[in-house]
């Protein structure tokens, strides 16, 4: 049955969800904005809210359990310049804008970035 059901689906199966929310955190750390769908955007704000919590603590564990998230490069970006940028604060760190809906499907637009 399907009561309370927390997660999106996407219209994936449980390891291809998690390699596209993987993948969508990487590129939110490298260019700080995506352009995504507003699902893909909704479920991949509390992933990174975790990730930036996670950088804030700065010892190795934390870098060791990020790199094995979204990468060496990004884990080390996520735990220098973007989790100081956060040290006083403690939570939201991403925010969601609703965009035009795609011309090709009409599915409804948004972009996530860092606040």
């Amino acid at each position: 049955m399907k009561h309370h059901k927390s997660m999106r689906t996407l219209g994936r199966e449980r390891n291809q969800r998690r390699a596209l929310l993987k993948s969508l955190a990487a590129s939110l750390i490298e260019s700080k904005k995506i352009k995504t769908t507003l699902a893909r955007a909704r479920e991949l704000r509390p992933v990174m809210d975790k990730f930036v919590t996670i950088s804030k603590k700065g010892n190795v564990n934390a870098l060791r359990i990020l790199s094995s998230k979204v990468g060496k490069d990004n884990a080390k970006k996520l735990a220098g310049e973007i989790a100081a940028s956060y040290k006083d604060r403690k939570g939201g760190y991403t925010r969601i804008i609703k965009l035009n809906p795609r011309k090709s499907d009409g599915a409804l637009m948004a972009q996530i970035e860092f606040v």
